[in-house]
């Protein structure tokens, strides 16, 4: 690379807003906030990767900006602040360091560790400035054209019709036989017809993407040998990351996403991304130095009051963005306005919302994030996913977010879990979770589809691994195996590992479907992670962050067992959007809701047919539950105000070992049944078997049974 030179002209001054790169059709503005620095370099890169720096003489309310005339789409930059070099006080400023602009829209090239990426020398983050030119080893942001929106319509789909797929978009499509080579594991391999076609057969609604922020892999995980494949790790909140693109890093990517997201609309799916505001990819005090860090350590991160050299963190990723200040909180507003307005995204799913949401120390629920959120009117319309957890104290906050937010129930994945693997105690918790905690969403004002309900997910084990392994099997990931939860609330079915027991597998495969069903058929809003409907395996790896191989991604050669549970989940799903009973809008009050009839809007039931008392929920030795759901008690009406009627559902759950006879309750619930499914008899059709009420049916050991009652 030539030696760089400064500009003695310097650019024009140009305005403070917009943020980032704008370019205008004659030439490009600059902005770039950093409230302690005492002087900013623009950087800009020919195609030859000579650098021209132009000084930004003009800072107006902490913006450093600047125009440059003639420049255009294509063209790549970044920034060299000047300030002082000040651990102690929080000041980490460092014009050595070429870095990434927050608002970029685009990143090009990739990040090589070398020491020179390094804004500290010495062996303590507190040493003296690294002199060392970080160009060499680090991405350029890439200036593009302004975006002229969306020029389709959005699915919009209702909350409580809602069901969403968490996928990867890599690991999703590496393996599809029908997506052409060089298109697979990227937004153009997701937007392939015969992907979207697996969607829409299947039944979702809705994809919650994992991170499709532009990242970049810890430093530690890459001396592995290994990759952040999740990308937990964002580095820019407005870039689509090059990683999914078929179509270069020179802004391509960006169209790619946009087409991608049309695609998916034009078969009425959703796209929810899953982003990570609450951390960036520089780590800790030791970490490299790429952004954020060394445009204004200080004004982005929390950090130690009583020393500014140390990062509070609240993730567990070595620093926590700090959205008490006004303009990085502008910055998140920005980015999710941008995704929506411009890319399409239809909702988020908050990482870590609960350090979103801290004040001082506490988490808020009034806090400057929350409030912003609910009073923005783009944001506030779209679909808002709290994770509602952190690393930190007082952390976990499940049931505590306000309205406007859904949340992952991660109670109702450990109670499901410990349903059928055995383990629950008591009915009691259970009964809230299969009818739409209301006891974490009712008083606030919530609806059943606050409930996002989950029993896997990118983190921890697929539905089969759940069934198939009592322990982690993370050695893969070179972390002496210590990496992961060790708490999975799994069940391996007496044999740990795969095996060719076909008693074993036979329960393994009831087992799914069993999981499936309880989970589809809950009120609130079903979430299934890619690939469990066909059955996919991490081998046992609970934690398969740095895995970008086959342990990862979804394999497409199905067995006869494969097909047939992808089968049993179109069917579920197809259920539930034909069924309203299955899709609440309102939470059920446990009484008639209409005077004409004395049968209640939901009913439980014991094995010998007698309604659910106090006692029999607190028994730790039941295994069993008949959960009856009146379809002419909806408290839901049309958009046009007409009342909702359906036909009437009850639900058995026997979770326990040996069969067992219950008793269907008769009239005035039912005069006669027809047998929808039986996990334990997968090939039964749809009203294949008849029941009388009151008469006695027999249930497998480890099943579900789902009876309609009949009409007359």
């Amino acid at each position: 690379m030539s030696e760089t030179t400064a500009d003695p002209d310097g650019p024009w001054p140009g305005h403070p807003f917009p943020l980032g790169a704008t370019w205008d059709g004659d030439g490009v503005n600059f902005a770039l906030w950093s409230p302690h620095a005492v002087g900013v370099d623009l950087c800009l890169f020919d195609e030859a990767g000579n650098e021209r720096r132009l000084m930004l003489e003009e800072s107006t309310y902490h913006v450093w900006h600047g125009y440059v005339p003639n420049a255009g789409p294509g063209q790549r930059y970044g920034y060299r602040v000047h300030g002082p070099w000040n651990p102690i006080a929080g000041h980490r400023f460092n014009p050595a360091k070429l870095l990434m602009d927050p608002y970029a829209r685009a990143y090009s090239g990739q990040v090589t560790y070398d020491q020179a990426l390094y804004g500290h020398a010495g062996d303590s983050s507190r040493g003296w400035p690294d002199p060392r030119d970080s160009a060499p080893y680090t991405l350029r942001s890439v200036v593009l054209a302004r975006s002229t929106g969306l020029s389709h319509t959005r699915p919009r789909v209702p909350w409580e019709d809602t069901v969403i797929y968490e996928l990867h978009v890599r690991g999703f499509t590496m393996r599809h036989p029908d997506v052409p080579d060089h298109l697979r594991g990227t937004y153009s391999g997701l937007a392939h017809p015969a992907v979207i076609d697996h969607l829409v057969k299947l039944g979702v609604t809705s994809v919650e993407l994992l991170p499709v922020h532009h990242m970049v892999t810890e430093p530690t995980i890459a001396a592995r040998g290994l990759p952040n494949y999740w990308g937990y790790n964002t580095l820019g909140y407005f870039a689509p990351d090059s990683r999914f693109s078929s179509r270069g890093d020179a802004g391509g990517q960006v169209e790619e996403f946009r087409d991608m997201v049309a695609a998916l609309h034009a078969a009425g799916i959703e796209v929810i991304l899953d982003v990570v505001y609450n951390h960036t990819a520089e780590g800790g005090g030791d970490g490299p130095t790429l952004s954020f860090r060394g445009i204004d350590n200080r004004g982005y991160y929390r950090l130690d009051p009583s020393d500014g050299s140390r990062y509070v963190d609240y993730t567990g990723c070595g620093n926590t963005l700090d959205a008490r200040q006004p303009a990085v909180l502008q910055m998140l507003m920005d980015s999710l306005r941008y995704w929506a307005l411009d890319l399409g995204v239809d909702g988020f799913r908050f990482d870590l919302a609960s350090a979103l949401a801290r004040s001082m120390h506490d988490v808020d629920q009034l806090s400057a994030f929350m409030a912003v959120i609910h009073q923005d009117p783009v944001v506030n319309q779209l679909k808002l996913i709290a994770e509602p957890w952190d690393v930190g104290a007082g952390g976990y906050q499940v049931g505590n977010f306000p309205p406007l937010w859904t949340e992952w129930n991660g109670r109702y994945r450990d109670s499901v879990r410990d349903l059928w693997r055995g383990g629950i105690r008591g009915l009691g918790e259970l009964g809230y979770r299969l009818s739409g905690s209301s006891d974490l969403y009712q008083d606030d004002g919530r609806r059943p589809f606050a409930s996002i309900n989950f029993l896997t997910a990118h983190d921890g084990f697929t539905m089969r691994d759940l069934f198939t392994y009592n322990h982690k099997h993370n050695d893969a990931n070179l972390e002496q195996n210590r990496d992961g939860t060790d708490d999975n609330r799994s069940w391996n079915c007496g044999v740990e590992g795969e095996t060719d027991d076909g008693a074993v597998i036979a329960l393994r495969n009831r087992q799914i479907r069993n999981a499936l069903a309880t989970l589809v058929l809950s009120a609130g809003v079903p979430m299934i992670t890619a690939g469990d409907e066909m059955r996919r395996t991490q081998g046992g790896n609970n934690n398969a962050y740095c895995q970008d191989n086959e342990v990862s991604w979804v394999d497409w050669k199905l067995t006869p067992e494969d097909e047939s549970l992808l089968a049993f989940t179109s069917r579920l799903l197809e259920l539930r959007s034909k069924a309203p009973v299955f899709r609440q809008r309102s939470f059920f009050v446990g009484a008639p809701t209409d005077v004409e009839s004395p049968v209640s809007d939901l009913c439980w039931f014991r094995p010998d047919g007698g309604l659910m008392s106090p006692d029999d929920w607190n028994r730790h030795d039941a295994r069993t539950l008949g959960m009856f759901l009146n379809g002419e008690q909806i408290r839901n009406r049309t958009l046009r105000g007409e009342r909702i009627v359906d036909d009437s559902y009850l639900l058995w759950v026997h979770a326990a070992d040996g069969d067992l006879e219950v008793r269907l309750p008769g009239p005035p619930w039912a005069e006669r049944y027809q047998v929808v499914f039986d996990t334990a008899r997968p090939d039964l059709p749809d009203g294949g078997e008849t029941l009388d009420g009151g008469t006695a049916r027999p249930l497998s050991a480890w099943s579900t049974v789902l009876l309609r009652v009949a009409r007359p």
